[in-house]
């Protein structure tokens, strides 16, 4: 095995590290904080301290907990092709509020690469071994913090929403945000009555599926990119179609009843960017905080339906190829529908736009599984297939997609009895 070796680092060479986000949110630190202020402190330091200056990198805007800063990754890169051999930050927070980056980079891969650590204000200098438990001691301090700053930002929320306050950053589509107040929701008018517009179709017994094709039929932008555009920005390539779980979406929510309907998710910790679902039971609904949409009669009408074809639609099973069914000319998935005796695949992006895909004929759910049948046990089905891709034609053609690449499994054949045996 060959042993990796870093470069060298520079001599005389430094990184300058700044870093503002909105932790500080008090406009004097603010102030006090700015990368302009940051750069000119280190720089002056580095200058009289015999540094050479290799170049100055920011984030704006980001949490001292987040490991995706595009600056703080970058200058990470060049410390291991060893570019400089001193990093210097006006404090060890700047730098992280992680502890365990503060022992993975400080206390492990710096020392490895040859790159010293200094913190201007803190008196922090990895070439300092008498210093380490000062600066675990600084990097618990500094998470700690994050953690209580993250606690009180989630009462706060969760205190406007108790209020019946409107606490997203954009406004939840039919609406627009109060110029006067921006916790406070009024209907945009355009968008409103489309809205209208989706729960009167339904109540004339329209399905989801049907009144998402009506509407791209019609051309009328999605909330994405009826969003981008309000807000003059390029709307998304490949621009979005409406879909069922979009209409199905704006038909359950209570908001549009005039009830502020809010918390349905929550972000798993201050660390993670992972958010996780909540039950009803725990979301947060406040009666008549604004001007409903939609009548409260019709919209407690469509609950019903919704949940009645809810029922009626589930046993609590997900599918043997849930999702492994794709359309050979468009690429998008195939749903199954129908009944128990005769269910069939068909083109989930056909059903929203013929334009985006002209679709093909149906296909039976039988002939998909017999073609899986010719080579692993149904079991085993999930764990050995990518993908089912189905392409129209003569004689319809089926290619299944295995996880093991070009590795066709086949059945076992069954050993034939000797003819003495029988």
């Amino acid at each position: 095995m060959t042993q990796q070796f870093s470069m060298p680092p520079r001599e005389g060479w430094a990184a300058v590290y700044c870093r503002l986000s909105k932790e500080d949110d008090d406009r004097a630190a603010r102030e006090s904080e700015s990368i302009r202020n940051q750069r000119a402190l280190l720089t002056d330091w580095a200058a009289a301290h015999g540094y050479r200056v290799y170049k100055v990198y920011t984030d704006e805007d980001y949490s001292g907990i987040d490991r995706d800063r595009p600056g703080f990754n970058a200058m990470l890169a060049d410390a291991e092709a060893g570019r400089f051999e001193v990093i210097l930050a006006k404090t060890q927070s700047r730098f992280t509020r992680d502890m365990e980056l503060v022992e993975r980079y400080l206390h492990g891969l710096f020392p490895e690469w040859g790159v010293r650590f200094i913190a201007v204000l803190d008196h922090v200098d990895t070439c300092d071994p008498a210093g380490k438990k000062a600066r675990q001691i600084n990097g618990l301090i500094n998470e700690w913090y994050l953690e209580d700053l993250s606690g009180n930002v989630r009462a706060v929320l969760d205190h406007k929403r108790r209020s019946g306050r409107y606490i997203a950053s954009f406004a939840l589509y039919g609406y627009q945000k109060d110029p006067q107040d921006h916790n406070r929701l009024v209907p945009d008018p355009q968008a409103a009555e489309v809205v209208r517009q989706i729960f009167g179709w339904y109540l004339q017994g329209w399905g989801v599926g049907k009144i998402a094709r009506a509407l791209n039929e019609d051309a009328v932008p999605p909330p994405s990119v009826y969003r981008a555009m309000r807000e003059h920005r390029a709307p998304p390539d490949p621009a979005p179609l409406w879909s069922k779980p979009t209409v199905r979406r704006i038909l359950s929510t209570r908001t549009y009843a005039g009830d502020m309907e809010q918390g349905r998710v929550r972000k798993l910790n201050y660390k993670s960017k992972r958010m996780v679902r909540l039950p009803r039971e725990a979301w947060t609904v406040v009666p008549d905080t604004h001007e409903a949409i939609v009548p409260r009669g019709e919209f407690e009408a469509v609950q019903e339906r919704l949940a009645a074809k809810g029922k009626a639609a589930t046993n609590g099973e997900a599918h043997l190829l849930a999702g492994l069914v794709y359309c050979g000319l468009c690429g998008g998935k195939m749903e199954l529908t129908g009944t128990a005796g005769r269910r069939y695949y068909r083109c989930r992006t056909a059903q929203k736009s013929r334009a985006a895909c002209g679709g093909q004929k149906y296909v039976l759910e039988k002939v998909v599984l017999d073609e899986l049948d010719k080579y692993t046990e149904r079991k085993e089905a999930r764990e050995a297939v990518r993908k089912i891709v189905v392409w129209p034609g003569e004689g319809r053609r089926i290619v299944v997609e295995w996880m093991s690449g070009n590795d066709v499994p086949r059945r076992p054949e069954r050993r034939q009895p000797c003819p003495g045996n029988t």
